[in-house]
């Protein structure tokens, strides 16, 4: 009788919170982080050189889905604002969880980047000005972060070295989306001055954004090296070193691409030439970089393994920097030519396919039954 007493508690929906309003006060930015991962799935999808019937009405389904994850999410957490101002504000203080404000502008530039491989195919250059619109304001968000909450951990949170962990870099990595998203959209623009603008500011964003995660990177090596790994419950924070990496990559391949005919359009032919040279250069290099990164984080999630890792929404960390690896090493594919790449980008998104459909089962589950609506920065509060 008390199994099935449990089953029917277990199966009731929202049976871990007190109250359904808890599923609005309790919302976090780290749900944004499944509209990351399930974005790049769709954009990795559609780049598979490999032609699979139905493939890419599946890649489109998702990304059509993820529009309407993220119109829920943003609905979810500006009534978090409205409601329970007091307590939503608290995000600031709160060292981990106000990294995870760097999710939100990276959720949307996948939207903006499927309206490109999906929305213009089916309706037309018109949705071009919706991406343009939307590309701007990623990149003020994406800015924002930046800048902000770095800030916020020099001025108002306690960090130290030993609970250090990979979450420091996502509100500086935002910026680095945003660049590879204009890198896509500037070819689209009609105006060649329009161009050049988003290809400056693209190049901007990439340089306000690497050299500060990759200082970070380096912090990281030394916290692991002298602390250890994280907490089991950060086990999957071992992978977003990749994000800036492999995002890094592929901005410089995508700008680079981008670079002679916007610059020759523009009267500056010589140095989109050498813009691209540097690009492609710059792209395998960091593809190297990243393989280490990625072979490191296999090795650790498999130590982890061991013992048994928790789930939480930060399981999405194994998608997202995986996603945009394959994205690279399939954009390396299509630019030299070289099935190596193409058959590892093929096995990546695989990889990343599976790990997706694992991480979404368990997020389902966890929202159904109420628990991963948690809050940490105002944990142990009076409801």
């Amino acid at each position: 009788m008390h199994t099935i007493h449990n089953s029917r508690i277990i199966s009731r929906p929202l049976s871990q919170l007190q109250h359904p309003r808890e599923v609005i006060r309790q919302f976090t930015p780290n749900w944004f982080a499944a509209t990351m991962g399930t974005g790049v799935l769709a954009l990795a999808l559609a780049q598979l050189p490999v032609r699979i019937p139905g493939l890419h009405a599946v890649a489109e389904g998702l990304w059509l889905f993820n529009i309407a994850l993220f119109v829920l999410f943003s609905v979810l957490y500006t009534a978090r604002w409205v409601m329970f101002f007091d307590e939503a504000r608290r995000i600031f203080g709160h060292s981990t969880v106000s990294m995870f404000f760097g999710t939100i502008p990276m959720g949307l530039a996948t939207i903006i980047n499927g309206l490109l491989v999906f929305g213009v195919p089916r309706w037309g250059q018109g949705v071009v000005s919706l991406a343009e619109i939307l590309w701007w304001l990623d990149v003020a968000m994406s800015l924002a972060c930046g800048v902000l909450i770095p800030y916020m951990m020099f001025t108002r949170q306690e960090h130290s070295i030993d609970q250090m962990t990979a979450v420091w870099l996502l509100p500086v990595v935002a910026a680095e989306v945003a660049a590879a998203s204009g890198g896509l959209l500037a070819p689209h623009l009609a105006d060649a001055h329009g161009q050049l603008v988003m290809l400056t500011t693209s190049y901007v964003l990439w340089a306000f954004s690497l050299p500060v995660a990759v200082s970070i990177l380096t912090i990281l090596l030394l916290r692991m090296a002298l602390h250890k790994l994280p907490h089991e419950n950060m086990a999957a924070s071992s992978w977003l070193a990749l994000g800036p990496i492999g995002t890094g990559a592929l901005g410089m391949l995508v700008l680079g691409a981008d670079a002679p005919p916007i610059f020759a359009a523009n009267g500056m032919p010589g140095i989109g030439e050498v813009a691209a040279g540097i690009g492609l250069i710059a792209g395998i290099t960091l593809w190297g970089f990243g393989l280490w990164w990625m072979l490191m984080a296999v090795l650790i999630t498999l130590r982890y393994l061991r013992d048994g890792i928790p789930f939480n929404l930060g399981w999405w960390g194994f998608t997202f920097p995986l996603g945009v690896f394959s994205l690279t090493t399939l954009k390396l594919a299509s630019t030299l030519n070289l099935s190596f790449f193409s058959l590892f980008g093929t096995l990546l998104v695989a990889l990343l396919a599976i790990m997706w459909m694992i991480v979404s089962k368990r997020t389902v589950q966890g929202a159904w039954r109420g628990e991963l609506f948690v809050s940490p920065c105002i944990a142990g509060l009076k409801k």
